[in-house]
């Protein structure tokens, strides 16, 4: 097709992580032309676990691929909470609130589930290690400027490309007031230590120390594979995200002799081929399109890890988006309007940090460290117990429409 020549249907997709592939899906599902595109070289493996809760698996299960997700779970016990000697202080069984709390009954790596949904876009074209530079949108739809492709004429544009989208920076004007930090920054990275995921027994752990740092590691879904993570609570920090070595550095600084498995962590960081490092933080746009682009998943609204709501925003949004534009027979301003009506309050609900935000998740000092291992062992009881449900229970507040699908030929 020629670049000055654009097809209603064309849509180009960026970002293929979990919103952009679940987006091509149900795209392509109803009669448009997906085309995504990738900054990585090729799909990402690992990755740490991620939950499938609420309307989020109800989007799994309308895509048929439920049990293919069940088969790829990671088997965790749930979570424990340990002290400097590995000691537990509290812990928080994945079955005790219904398999949809803390750690989720579903738990599947990010790469799993990015291979599974990109596995069931078959036919559509990706675009890897490519990237949007430029965005020129007019009457008839968006000029595609890309690193090293071509450009290209698109009806519609998508960011489903994260935290810092590429589509958000370039479409939408002052990025940096978007961007809300909560207080920290957290990596995480695969290592391969059989004897550490023998002792930790199918759990979940996570060690606080005093300063705000966190440590955790969570079973693998292969032999002697532990998902490690650290987190620490701080003023903001100047880094380099492209500087994986300072990073590092900066870890290391912080966590050195942190007590319990500590120093273990940081000596399988150094050799991860994985390793990825961020900041906390949310998205909050005043809407989630302008003009023929919008933003999905993470680029448009990112909770933060903290909520454990991502998947499900990312999931949910990509079927209502697709389905909307759908519904509105390629009429993107009608479609883009619906989406947001749809999605806002779920957004606004999901971004609801815990209790104690990110103080709750990094307690400063080893008074307040006891007492949230004392709120966690209460936390199957009242007066906690029903506050947490409340929480976990946003996963599923939204009810989706049912959006006709057309007939596939044999």
């Amino acid at each position: 097709m020629d670049q000055h020549t654009t097809a209603t249907t064309d849509v180009l997709v960026s970002g293929a992580g979990i919103a952009g592939p679940a987006l091509a899906y149900w795209l392509r599902r109803h009669g448009f032309t997906p085309t995504v595109v990738e900054r990585a070289p090729g799909p990402r493996p690992g990755g740490q676990a991620v939950d499938l809760r609420g309307a989020g698996r109800t989007v799994i299960e309308r895509m048929g691929l439920m049990e293919r997700a069940r088969a790829l779970c990671v088997e965790q016990h749930g979570l424990a909470l340990v002290d400097r000697r590995g000691r537990a202080t509290a812990r928080i069984p994945v079955d005790l609130f219904g398999g949809e709390g803390i750690v989720s009954e579903i738990e599947i790596l990010r790469g799993d589930l990015a291979d599974l949904l990109r596995e069931a876009t078959d036919g559509v074209e990706y675009l890897w290690d490519d990237t949007v530079t430029a965005l020129d949108q007019d009457a008839d739809g968006v000029t595609v400027t890309f690193e090293n492709a071509p450009a290209r004429r698109f009806a519609l544009v998508v960011g489903a490309d994260g935290l810092h989208s590429a589509v958000r920076r370039l479409a939408f004007p002052a990025d940096g007031s978007h961007y809300r930090p909560l207080g920290g920054y957290h990596a995480w990275f695969t290592v391969h230590d059989p004897a550490l995921a023998r002792t930790l027994d199918g759990w979940f752990q996570m060690y606080n120390a005093p300063g705000g740092l966190v440590a955790a590691a969570r079973p693998g879904r292969l032999p002697g594979e532990v998902k490690a993570s650290l987190g620490v609570r701080c003023a903001p920090l100047p880094y380099d995200r492209r500087d994986t070595a300072a990073q590092q550095r900066l870890l290391a600084d912080r966590f050195a002799g942190a007590g319990w498995e500590s120093d273990r962590l940081l000596a399988g960081m150094r050799t991860a081929e994985d390793f990825a490092f961020d900041s906390f933080g949310q998205i909050h746009l005043d809407r989630y399109s302008r003009g023929r682009i919008a933003l999905l998943g993470d680029a448009g609204y990112s909770p933060s890890p903290l909520t454990g709501l991502g998947t499900s925003l990312a999931l949910v949004g990509a079927y209502l988006l697709a389905g909307e534009l759908a519904a509105a027979a390629g009429d993107f301003r009608t479609a883009f309007t619906r989406y947001e009506e749809l999605m806002r309050p779920y957004v606004a609900r999901a971004q609801e940090l815990p209790p104690g935000g990110l103080n709750g998740y990094a307690p400063g000092s080893a008074l307040t460290i006891r007492l949230r291992a004392a709120s966690m062992r209460w936390m199957g009881r009242w007066p906690l117990r029903p506050l947490m449900a409340a929480q976990f229970a946003k996963a599923g507040d939204i009810a989706l429409p049912d959006y006709p699908l057309p007939v596939r030929s044999a």
